[in-house]
């Protein structure tokens, strides 16, 4: 973990504590300080220390925060922090992990019942004493009862959005030594599934020995897991990062079995065996007539490119997200791979939020924002009123209207199209917290589900895509990795009712959700739907989410013609319309 990261960890834990000690106004402060600091494109000790110290021009970081951060530069530690933590000795990250606690609640659970760690909460729950406390009742014990098991689960697992930066570090890293050759992420990481357990990274080089050594010297290594003559393991913060190092000769067929995953490879060895060919890590061996055995015997035919191991089983190359086992190797055979999505094919971001909701920046800046990122569009969708939306940040039909207004007068000086939207809620009953009036004013309409997130959500995301002024259903299981599940959603039909009314699914980029799933992304568009990327960015740094949603509808076996905002913003309004 670099000390930026730490830093930003840091305000966060802050911020939790002071909620459970049910202090007003600073929380929402040392958040928004976290995030901005998590988010610094430069580090916050290099701030720290330069001459005229600069840490007050990160975003929401004020001299008070700031000299906090000085004081844990300086001293690894924070004083008040550590006041906080001894007032409130709890495993914060680990109780708010389970669903339907935050920090207000571990305060009172604490306060009440001693409660420090999950093994507390459960043993609370099982006892039945939550049930007896104020504004709890047996429904909410039985929730945290059930919410355990997924919390401890999460707990194992990494967010894609945190695991592969810290990937990408450790293979810019190795790319700079001389002894390397080549680098690449590979296992899950590669293939862009939301979680990982650990970090695969895969080096080809004749040094091994100097490869390993470099490795574990890495200066974010919180330890060495182990090490060997040409593989080790080291733990950066919760993650532990697997090398391997290979010769160059075989990085192609290393790196295509360290990709995985198991089924796919599977399905690889099997076309292999067929054809009188061994495929492994180390290359693709014709063996035919060859009885004796050996991971290297027979005539090597291919395995230093990854292609080659591809080709030499009859099949064109299969990108590494489709590497699922979902059908991939018969359309590689049959020439029938789908042309995937690609970064460039996005014209702009239909779901936007700024400071007339709960985001953090006024709608020209992130209009502005969105143009310097390369967008021709942008969708201005805040939230309105309703269930789920803390805090009172939705704004009210009213509102709506005047705020339509500056989004008209903002696009009229904007360099690039806005629309003006709204991100509505959808009632558990399947109805829509704007009036239908209201609705039928705007360019854009994303109905999300906040609040009921548990049971079958089919009907009332149905009925929602049916309404006509909702053009996409946004976020539609509404889960939160590691978190909450969401609802679970006949996504088939879903889709079917979606493709018959005009209305968009959407795939959320932020790799907190990734929402729709790559695996819900195929289904629809089997099923006819199309599907949008967004962002739902709350400030700019946000739009740099965008290649989570592409590669997730990627995994969804995604052409630009599946995807709404691949268009241009004169055909997107005919499909708005």
């Amino acid at each position: 973990m670099t000390r930026t990261e730490e830093v930003a960890r840091r305000l966060a834990e802050f911020a939790d504590l002071l909620e459970a000690k049910d202090v007003e106004y600073k929380p929402r402060a040392y958040r928004r300080a976290a995030e901005s600091v998590s988010e610094s494109p430069d580090p916050v000790e290099a701030l720290a220390r330069a001459d005229e110290d600069r840490l007050t021009e990160i975003e929401h970081v004020g001299e008070a925060i700031a000299s906090k951060i000085r004081e844990y530069i300086e001293t690894g530690e924070i004083e008040e922090l550590e006041q906080l933590r001894s007032e409130l000795p709890v495993e914060i990250d680990a109780l708010t992990d389970v669903e339907g606690v935050g920090p207000k609640t571990v305060g009172t659970l604490y306060e009440r019942l001693g409660v420090q760690t999950l093994e507390d909460l459960e043993a609370a729950a099982e006892a039945g004493d939550i049930r007896d406390i104020s504004g709890f009742g047996r429904k909410t014990e039985q929730n945290i009862l059930d919410g355990i098991d997924f919390a401890r689960q999460s707990q194992r697992r990494q967010l894609l959005g945190a695991a592969r930066p810290q990937g990408e570090r450790i293979r810019e890293y190795l790319t700079e030594l001389d002894a390397v050759v080549r680098c690449a992420l590979a296992g899950s990481i590669r293939r862009w599934k939301p979680t990982s357990g650990d970090v695969d990274v895969l080096a080809a080089s004749e040094e091994p020995g100097t490869v390993v050594e470099k490795f574990t010297d890495f200066s974010e290594a919180g330890g060495v897991i182990e090490s060997g003559t040409n593989k080790a393991s080291i733990r950066i913060s919760d993650v532990r990062v697997d090398l391997r190092v290979v010769d160059p000769g075989e990085f192609g067929a290393a790196l295509q079995y360290f990709t995985g995953s198991k089924q796919h490879n599977v399905a690889v060895r099997n076309r292999a065996i067929e054809r009188d060919l061994k495929v492994n890590e180390y290359g693709v061996f014709d063996v035919s007539g060859v009885e004796e055995e050996g991971q290297r015997v027979g005539r090597r035919v291919a395995g230093q490119a990854e292609s080659e191991v591809y080709e030499a089983i009859g099949v064109a190359f299969i990108p590494p997200e489709l590497r699922e086992r979902r059908g991939e190797l018969q359309a590689a055979a049959a020439g029938e791979l789908p042309a995937l999505l690609k970064r460039a094919d996005v014209c702009g971001d239909l779901h936007v939020h700024t400071d007339w909701s709960d985001g953090g920046h006024a709608i020209e800046e992130m209009a502005r924002e969105a143009a310097a990122f390369g967008h021709e569009y942008v969708a201005i969708t805040d939230h309105a009123t309703g269930p789920g939306m803390v805090g009172g940040t939705g704004i009210t039909d009213e509102q709506i209207r005047e705020q339509r207004q500056e989004i008209r007068a903002a696009d009229d000086d904007s360099e690039i199209d806005l629309f003006a939207g709204i991100e509505a809620n959808i009632d558990p009953d399947g109805g829509i917290s704007v009036g239908d009036e209201v609705l039928a004013e705007l360019d854009v309409v994303v109905a999300s589900p906040h609040a009921a997130l548990d049971g079958d959500g089919t009907d009332r995301l149905a009925k929602a895509a049916r309404h006509p002024s909702v053009d996409i259903i946004g976020h539609p299981t509404g889960r939160y990795l590691n978190q909450r599940p969401g609802l679970d959603i006949d996504v088939e039909r879903l889709a079917g009712v979606a493709a018959d009314h005009g209305t968009a699914l959407e795939i959320n980029a932020n790799p907190r959700r990734l929402d729709l799933s790559g695996q819900a992304v195929k289904t629809a568009i089997e099923a006819g739907a199309s599907v949008v990327i967004d962002t739902d960015a709350h400030q700019p740094a946000n739009y740099e989410l965008l290649p989570y949603g592409v590669h997730t509808a990627r995994r969804g076996w995604a052409e630009p013609d599946d995807v709404v905002n691949t268009r241009d913003a004169s055909d997107l309004r005919s499909f708005l319309t």
